[in-house]
């Protein structure tokens, strides 16, 4: 693995900790290490604690270099509430491997732009929970029809239909969730079942299915469920992750791991986070560097993540100034 300085490993260090979140450092441009690229913009989940977290990870044990963005406010602040404004996005240009999770963001066309063209690209793609509703223009808006359900729906399999039902604030386990016990997919190596704190995503059964050619890796039950007059149309079991592989020149991403978990005390699962950190090894074509017990993951003391909900973002924080390496 490349050697970094003490001040960048004490950064690093810092993010894997229950601090506030911040940006990973991001060497200069001649580090010719993979370039992984996170995007954060949902007002619930906490993905602007949570994509930090998996970037230091990454670049600590998996010798790439990261950049993470957030949506930020006027003044430069993180705020998942600020649905139109996600700096930084002309960094995809020079990616290895795009993150995504994202809610309902109205981006203007030169930071809707990037992700487009990266996504014509061929390059992989990642994907978490609200990333099936990623966009949300208005009707009257002509990118409307193709980006808040055509595009998810293309790029990572399905749009957003519903869920079960959030029971409990998201403080008790609402999904178990089982690997497919007949799957060899290196994915899922090392990676058990677990109870997840979210609420079942439907999106498939009852009439729906995933797009493409998916492979199904777990399936999430719900223990509770807002549908339960209606469990013809939305059963109670659904897959929580899958993968999706398309041919060069099909203006899609090469390789979609795509998984529908992600409010924060999923997390505090070693599995979740595994698993996880595996389909981003797997899209980058690193299948070869997970190892049959699967990757080593941090404690889950590190993932102290604030709970999910609407308006429960940590205020008045901004991203770190990236650091560069000492001569």
């Amino acid at each position: 693995m490349t050697t970094t300085t003490t001040t960048i490993l004490s950064i690093v260090a810092s993010i894997l900790s229950a601090g506030p979140p911040v940006d990973v450092p991001t060497p200069p441009t001649d580090d010719e290490r993979p370039h992984v690229v996170f995007i954060s913009g949902d007002e619930e989940y906490r993905s602007e604690e949570s994509l930090p977290r998996f970037a230091a990870l990454l670049g600590r044990d998996h010798d790439v270099r990261t950049t993470v963005l957030y949506s930020l406010d006027d003044e430069g602040r993180i705020d998942p509430e600020a649905l139109s404004n996600i700096p930084g996005l002309e960094v995809l240009a020079d990616a290895d491997l795009v993150v995504m999770f994202t809610r309902f963001r109205t981006l203007p066309e030169t930071q809707l732009e990037p992700i487009r063209r990266y996504v014509a690209s061929g390059r992989p793609l990642v994907g978490f929970r609200t990333a099936t509703h990623a966009f949300r223009y208005p009707d009257e808006d002509p990118r409307h029809a193709e980006m808040n359900e055509a595009w998810p729906r293309r790029v990572f399999g399905q749009r957003w239909i519903t869920h079960h039902g959030n029971f409990g604030d998201g403080k008790a386990p609402l999904t178990r969730v089982v690997p497919d016990p007949e799957a060899t997919h290196p994915i899922l190596r090392g990676v058990g079942p677990f109870d997840a704190y979210s609420w079942l995503y439907h999106v498939e059964g009852g009439g729906d299915e995933l797009a493409g050619d998916p492979t199904r890796l777990a399936t999430g039950t719900t223990l509770k469920s807002y549908h339960e007059e209606r469990h013809d149309r939305f059963p109670t079991s659904s897959p929580v992750a899958w993968t999706l592989e398309n041919p060069t020149g099909s203006n899609l991403p090469g390789r979609v791991f795509f998984t529908t978990l992600g409010p924060p005390y999923d997390f505090r699962s070693a599995d979740c986070r595994r698993m996880a950190v595996q389909g981003m090894l797997w899209a980058m074509g690193r299948e070869n560097d997970i190892p049959k017990a699967g990757v080593e993951i941090d404690a889950t003391d590190d993932w102290r993540l604030t709970n999910a909900g609407f308006g429960g973002y940590r205020k008045h924080q901004r991203p770190a100034v990236p650091a560069t390496r000492e001569p």
